[in-house]
C-alpha cells in the first residue's frame, strides 16, 4: 500500500491539502496518508500526527519568538519520516518549514512533492535553489509560475486554483442571514481576524473598536466572526468580553457565513480571495512587528500583500497596513460598503477579475492525479 505524508503548516494549506486529498482518495482509496495538519485534512481520511495549529504563526519576529516549539515539531516530524519511510513527502505552501524538512527528505531518500509554490516571485527569489535540489516535482496554481520554475529547470505542472471550484454558497444573502438566525433585514459586518494567534492579536482588537463605532453611528449593523479553523475559541473569548459590541461567533459552513455578510474587514491571506470568489465588499488588512514589517519591506519585490490585488496584478480591493489599520481608516470604509449599492455591484466586478485570473478548474482533481501519477512512477 503506498504511503504519502503531508505538511501543511496553516488554515488554507490545510484546507487546499484536504480538497486535493479527498479527490486523491476518491481515485485511490488504498492510498495511506498521515502528516501535519487540521480539520480539512482529517475529514480527508488523514492521520493527524500534529495539529497545524502547533505552527501557526505570522511575521520574522514571531516566529523567532517561537522557534523552540516550532524545532521540536520539526524533530519529531524528521522521527516520524525517518521510521516510516512514505513512499512521497508532499509540502503545502509553509516554506520556511518545509523546504527544510525537503532537505531531511531528501537525505533519507524519500521523494519529495510540493504542492502550492512558495511566494517567489514577491520575495526570496532564492529559495529557488533549494527547490532545484530537494523537491523533486512542483504543483503550482498559476501560469505564470509555471514558466518561472520551466526556466530555472524544474519539475513542474501548473494544476489550476482549487478555489474555482471550491468556492460556492447556494443561498442569497437574506436566506444565509436567516440561517445563521440573523435579521435578514439589517446589514451584516463580518469580522475575520485571521487563523494564526499573532494575527488575531494585532487584528482583532481594533476589528472589535470599528465595529464598535460603526455600531453607534448605525445600531441596526448586525456583527459576526467566523471561527477560523485551527482557532481556539478561548483565544478570542477575552477580546469579545471587552467590547461592547454583541459579536456573533460561528463555527463552520464558512462560504455561507461570508454569503451572509453586507461587509468585511480581514486579514490578508487566502480568506481575502474566497470573499472575493463571493462577491462581498471586503478591505483586507495587515499588520505584525514593527521590525518585521521593516525588514518584509525591503525584501518583497511586488507592491501588493493582497492576493486578489496579485493575481490581477492591479488594485482592486484596498489594502490597510501597519498604522493603517485604525478605526479612523477602517470605518468610514466599511460603513460605505454597509449601505452603498454601488459597493456591492464593484465587489461583483472584483469578484469576475479575481475568477478570470484564476484560470482553469478542476485544481484539487488535477493536483490529485499528478501525485498518483508520481507515486505510481516512483513506487513501481
Amino acid at each position: 500500500m503506498p504511503k504519502l505524508f503531508v505538511v501543511a503548516g496553516e488554515a488554507s494549506g490545510d484546507a487546499h491539502a484536504g480538497r486535493m486529498l479527498k479527490a486523491l482518495k476518491q481515485h485511490r482509496p488504498d492510498i495511506s496518508v498521515s502528516g501535519i495538519g487540521g480539520e480539512t485534512m482529517r475529514e480527508a481520511g488523514v492521520d493527524i500526527i500534529t495539529d497545524f495549529a502547533e505552527l501557526a504563526v505570522m511575521g520574522l519576529v514571531e516566529v523567532i519568538k517561537r522557534y523552540s516549539h516550532i524545532k521540536a515539531v520539526f524533530d519529531k516530524t524528521v522521527e516520524h519520516l525517518a521510521s516510516s519511510k512514505p513512499d512521497a513527502l508532499i509540502l503545502v505552501d509553509y516554506p520556511g518549514f518545509n523546504l527544510k524538512l525537503a532537505k531531511k527528505a531528501r537525505e533519507l531518500g524519500i521523494p519529495v512533492i510540493y504542492y502550492i509554490s512558495p511566494k517567489i516571485w514577491a520575495w526570496r527569489a532564492g529559495r529557488i535553489k533549494a527547490i532545484k535540489r530537494y523537491v523533486d516535482l512542483m504543483l503550482v496554481l498559476f501560469p505564470f509560475e509555471q514558466s518561472l520554475y520551466e526556466k530555472a529547470d524544474v519539475a513542474v505542472k501548473c494544476v489550476g486554483h482549487p478555489l474555482v471550484d471550491a468556492v460556492h454558497s447556494d443561498w442569497t444573502s437574506e436566506q444565509a442571514k436567516s440561517h445563521f438566525s440573523l435579521d435578514a433585514k439589517a446589514p451584516v459586518l463580518g469580522l475575520f481576524p485571521g487563523s494564526r494567534r499573532s494575527e488575531v492579536e494585532a487584528l482583532l482588537p481594533v476589528m472589535l473598536a470599528t465595529a464598535e463605532h460603526i455600531q453607534q453611528r448605525d445600531n441596526s449593523v448586525q456583527v459576526i466572526l467566523p471561527l477560523a479553523p485551527g482557532l481556539d475559541r478561548t483565544l478570542i473569548e477575552p477580546y469579545l468580553s471587552e467590547t461592547a459590541v454583541k459579536v456573533e461567533v460561528i463555527s463552520g459552513e464558512f462560504y455561507d457565513v461570508v454569503r451572509s455578510c453586507d461587509a468585511i474587514v480581514a486579514a490578508s491571506g487566502t480568506v481575502t480571495l474566497e470573499i472575493a470568489l463571493l462577491g462581498v465588499p471586503h478591505l483586507i488588512t495587515y499588520r505584525v512587528a514593527p521590525l518585521t514589517y521593516q525588514i518584509l519591506k525591503r525584501l518583497v519585490k511586488i507592491p501588493y500583500v493582497g492576493l486578489c490585488n496579485i493575481v490581477t496584478g492591479k488594485n482592486v480591493v484596498t489594502e490597510l497596513l501597519q498604522s493603517q489599520v485604525s478605526v479612523a481608516e477602517l470605518a468610514p470604509r466599511l460603513l460605505y460598503f454597509l449601505t452603498a449599492v454601488e459597493a456591492r455591484q464593484q465587489a461583483h466586478i472584483v469578484q469576475e477579475q479575481v475568477l478570470k485570473a484564476l484560470g482553469p478548474s478542476g485544481g484539487a482533481d488535477n493536483a490529485a492525479r499528478a501525485v498518483i501519477s508520481f507515486i505510481d512512477t516512483h513506487h513501481s
